[in-house]
This record gives C-alpha cells, sequence and structure tokens, in this order.
C-alpha cells in the first residue's frame, strides 16, 4: 500500500466529526424491534438459567419464549401495517439492515413457525415419567456422559435442560437477521448466531444420545466447512468491489460506480474475483438450504437431532437461507444473472430428482423427511431462477407453506412411540390408521401437502414456483420438477397405503396421548396447510405485495 493511501486512511479515522469528536451511529430502534425483542428475552433468559429455581424454570422459559416470539410477531406486523414493506421500506442500521416487503414477510414467517415450534420444545407428556418428574424430549444433563452414573443421578433427580428455551431464542434471532442484511458482514454474523445454537440444540436428545451427538459433530464440522467457504468468498468480494455492502457491491458490478479507493484500484473489477467470491457465497447459503451436492449433512442431522429441534430446523432455517439467497441474487448480483442463471439451474434439477429418488430408499421416517426437504428445496429454487418479480413472490408463498406442513409432520413423528423412545422405523407405522385413525389421518394430510395434491397448500405453493419458472423462460426446469414430484408422490402415497391398508402388529408402537402444547403444534399445522390450499389468493396476495427489496 503506498504511503499516500495510508496517510488518507489515517486522516479519514482520525477526523470522524467536525468538532473531533466521536459521532454516534444513527440506528432505527423501532425498525429493529422484532429482533432487538428476541435478543434481549434470549439474555433474560440466560439469566433465568442463573437466578430462578430449579424447579421453577421450565415454567419461565416458556411463558418467557412464547412472550417474546408473540410480542416480536406483533412488532413485524405493526411495521408492515405501517408501511416498512411498501412505501416506507429502508435500509436500517448504517446500512446494515433492510426493512423491506421480503425482510418482513420472512420473519413474521420464521416467528410463526418458531411459535409453533417452542410448543413442540415444552410437550413433557409422551413419554413416561422418570421418579415420579415428567421429562422432555432433552437430555436431564447435557454435559454428562451418555450412560453415566452422572446422568442417571441427574435423572433420578428431575433435571430438565430448559436452556434450550434460551437457545432456541438466540437461534431465531440469528435467522431474523440473516434474510434482512444488507451487507456481507452482517450475514456472516447472522449465519453465526443463528447456527451455533442449532448445533448444540441437535446434541442433547434424551434418547439415542450417542446418535445425537454424533449427528451434531457431523453438523458442526459441515457447518464450519461452509462457514468458511463464505466468508473465503466475502473476502474475494471486498477485494472486487471495495466494500461488502450489497448496494456498493451491486453498483461495481453494473459498473455504473463512481468513485474508486485508491488503496483497491488493483483489484477493484477483476472479474475472477467477483467470480470465485459470488461462488464460494452462493455455496454457504446452498449449504443451509440442504441443496445437491451440498445436502450431505441433513438426512443425518434430521435423524439424530432431538424430533422438536428437527422440526424447528427444517422450518425456519430453510426460510432464512432461501431470504437471504434471494437477496444476493436479486440485489447484489442482478448484473450477473447470466453467470449463476445456468449453475442454479442445474442445482435445482440435481437437487428435485436426487432428493426424490433417494427417498425412495429411505426406511426411517425422519430420514425420508429429511431427503423430501432436499427434494422441496430443488422446487423452491425453481422459483428463484425465475428472475421475476413473481418468482419473488411465489417463494415467499412456498416457504410459508411448508414451514407448517413441516413442523407439523415432525410433531406427529414424536407421538408414534414404544419401549425405545420414538418409533421411526416405516415398518412400525404398519397398520396406525387402524391404531389411531385421527393421527393417521392428520399425517396422511401432511403427507398430501408434501407431494403437491390439490386442495393442500404444497399444491398452491408448487403451482406459484413452477408458474413463475415457466414464465421466467425456465420450462425445461418446470418439465423436471412435475417428474420429480411425481416420484416423490410415490413414497409420501407408499407410507399413507402402509398406515390405512397394513395389519397392525402385536407388538407394535403406541401413540402417545400429547398435552395441549403439541396439539395446538399439529392443529395449527393441518389448518394452514388447507387454508393455503382451498383459500391462496390472500396470502399469495400479501407475498406479491412483499416481493419488492429495497435497494
Amino acid at each position: 500500500m503506498s504511503a499516500s493511501a495510508v496517510h488518507s486512511l489515517w486522516a479519514t479515522v482520525a477526523a470522524p466529526g467536525a468538532d473531533g469528536g466521536f459521532t454516534a451511529p444513527h440506528i432505527e430502534y423501532a425498525q429493529l424491534s422484532p429482533t432487538l425483542i428476541v435478543v434481549g428475552a434470549a439474555v433474560v433468559g440466560v439469566l433465568v438459567e442463573a437466578v430462578v429455581p430449579r424447579k421453577a424454570r421450565y415454567y419461565t422459559q416458556l411463558f418467557l419464549s412464547v412472550v417474546a416470539v408473540a410480542a416480536a410477531f406483533a412488532a413485524v406486523v405493526a411495521l408492515a401495517a405501517g408501511g416498512y414493506g411498501t412505501t416506507k421500506a429502508q435500509i436500517a442500521a448504517e446500512g446494515a439492515i433492510a426493512v423491506d416487503g421480503p425482510a418482513l414477510f420472512l420473519q413474521g414467517t420464521i416467528l410463526l413457525a418458531s411459535l409453533v415450534a417452542v410448543f413442540t420444545f415444552a410437550e413433557r407428556r409422551l413419554d413416561p415419567d422418570a421418579h415420579g418428574n415428567r421429562v422432555d424430549s432433552f437430555a436431564a444433563q447435557a454435559a454428562s456422559v451418555p450412560g453415566s452414573e452422572s446422568e442417571k443421578a441427574a435423572v433420578k433427580a428431575g433435571f430438565t435442560t430448559t436452556e434450550v428455551f434460551p437457545l432456541l431464542l438466540f437461534a431465531i434471532a440469528g435467522m431474523l437477521v440473516f434474510p434482512a442484511a444488507n451487507d456481507l458482514l452482517t450475514l456472516f454474523v447472522a449465519l453465526e448466531v443463528f447456527s451455533l445454537p442449532l448445533y448444540l440444540l441437535c446434541a442433547v436428545a434424551r434418547r439415542k444420545r450417542l446418535m445425537s451427538q454424533e449427528a451434531a459433530v457431523k453438523y458442526f464440522l459441515l457447518g464450519a466447512f461452509s462457514s468458511a467457504f463464505l466468508l473465503f468468498g466475502i473476502a474475494l468480494m471486498y477485494g472486487y468491489a471495495g466494500s461488502v455492502s450489497y448496494a456498493r457491491i451491486a453498483s461495481v458490478v453494473d459498473g455504473t460506480v463512481k468513485q474508486i479507493d485508491p488503496a483497491l484500484a488493483d483489484t477493484m473489477g477483476n472479474d475472477a474475483l467477483l467470480l470465485i467470491g459470488a461462488a464460494m457465497i452462493l455455496m454457504g447459503l446452498l449449504f443451509k438450504v440442504g441443496a445437491v451436492p451440498f445436502h450431505m449433512w441433513t438426512p443425518d442431522v434430521y435423524q439424530g437431532a432431538p424430533t422438536p429441534v428437527t422440526g424447528f430446523m427444517a422450518a425456519a432455517t430453510k426460510v432464512a437461507a432461501f431470504g437471504a439467497l434471494l437477496r444476493l441474487l436479486y440485489v447484489v448480483l442482478p448484473g450477473l444473472r447470466w453467470d449463476w442463471r445456468p449453475v442454479m439451474w442445474a442445482i435445482a434439477i440435481v437437487t428435485m430428482l436426487g432428493g426424490a429418488i433417494v427417498a425412495v430408499t429411505q426406511t426411517d421416517m425422519k430420514r425420508l423427511l429429511a431427503y423430501s426437504s432436499i427434494a422441496h428445496a430443488g422446487f423452491i429454487l425453481a422459483g428463484v431462477i425465475a428472475t421475476r418479480p413473481e418468482g419473488i413472490s411465489s417463494v415467499l408463498f412456498y416457504l410459508l407453506a411448508y414451514s407448517f406442513v413441516t413442523i407439523g409432520a415432525f410433531a406427529v413423528v414424536t407421538l408414534v412411540r414404544d419401549a425405545g423412545g420414538e418409533a421411526t422405523h416405516l415398518s412400525k407405522w404398519a397398520g396406525l390408521g387402524r391404531r389411531s385413525p385421527l393421527v393417521a389421518a392428520v399425517f396422511a394430510v401432511f403427507l398430501l401437502a408434501f407431494a403437491g395434491i390439490p386442495l393442500t397448500s404444497g399444491f398452491a405453493g408448487k403451482f406459484a414456483v413452477f408458474k413463475a419458472a415457466a414464465e421466467g423462460g425456465a420450462g425445461a426446469l418446470v418439465v423436471v420438477g412435475v417428474i420429480s414430484s411425481a416420484i416423490a408422490a410415490f413414497f409420501y402415497i407408499r407410507v399413507i397405503v402402509l398406515m390405512f391398508f397394513s395389519e397392525p402388529k402385536a407388538d407394535g408402537p403406541t401413540v402417545a396421548v400429547p398435552s395441549p402444547l403439541t396439539t395446538v403444534a399439529i392443529g395449527v399445522g393441518v389448518v394452514v396447510t388447507l387454508v393455503l390450499g382451498v383459500a391462496p389468493q390472500y396470502f399469495l396476495d400479501l407475498a406479491g405485495q412483499a416481493g419488492v427489496f429495497v435497494r
């Protein structure tokens, strides 16, 4: 770096205000209130663990989590009603966060899905009581070695890992920032804020603890790789544009930038940096989405994690990651469309076909739903590739529909149990429709929605993304999508046939009677699935109004 460049940088640092004082940043607290409420509650939740007596922690944490998520959702609704999704859309927090239609729509979806997920986390009636104490899905004492004396003592004493609630709130906070991030560093910080709690939550299953810990280690190692790719991509992108701000990068890509930083004059506009950096950032986001070939963690983690965590992760992480992906492609890289579209085409095709074909061979219910979620990532990518306003709104609608079906389906999986806990092997589900017709019927509704059968939310969502893709010139992709949907329908309907047309085994699993919490979670899933399937127009219009990014 030249001496003059160093001097100019030093002068910039040394004289921030006219009077030599420090100029405080201007933060729009009202526009950031949904995230701030959740972060504040998460911090209070950590203090609750330190201060509140053990017996009272569970109820305190549950109350705090529900109130915080509900209040944050109310704040999102208030912002949308105040026009921040349309006419007053703006960049807040010194350019770090975008407050616009897609951000508010996705934040609202994440918060509603999280509220339902909190109920599944709090369920304590599915397992038989241990030593007179009700138990939940999480290890009595996460730090104790599986099968050790300290673990047995913790179970006997009735300990519960109530730390899962503040961890959940931190994860939600990161997910709220992720789709709204307006510079690459904010994107990376948000990614870490929601990933680290998820790595921990995956490891604290009460049953099958070694499998749960293995899932968490796999997720952590692969997640660390994807974060490293993302961070290296950010570094290359900074070298290319001289900034991590989305607007600045977009203007350098378009060639409309006027002022060039002398320190970066040699690298700015170097297309190799742009292409490699963009590819690496996309890899980091596609990992979170679970797209092929970055999907390897999905089946193992979904199978090993506690089922309430799997449901929350499968729904909310996808919403946040697709939100960030949309903003990156539509705000930062629209000038690079001819480069990224063919690559995304290929990824969407292998994701749709790969998820659907491999799911046919699965014998475990959670792994089957994992491969199903990979196929759905491919369907949503078809909407992303449309590069039209309808593409954005169709993806928003699909994410809303998908998140509730997913949490509902995993909530039903927690109900089917045998002596070893959840009975996730497909053979155990044979004849479930005769043992417990209501539970089997509800699960059938969710499976039909995943398959995209008319009058369910899945059909409305698939129709919206395929229509947007066809209008955007990706007709071949729609054909592949329809073929993948047909393959996927086979294994969903196979499960329905297994439940209703097979003889139940004498030693088969029982269906646990849940508390009102899980009942509400499953009920909300069914209602949303049917309402979005029978009368989707209002929500499609809402997604259409919310489908404009602020630049």
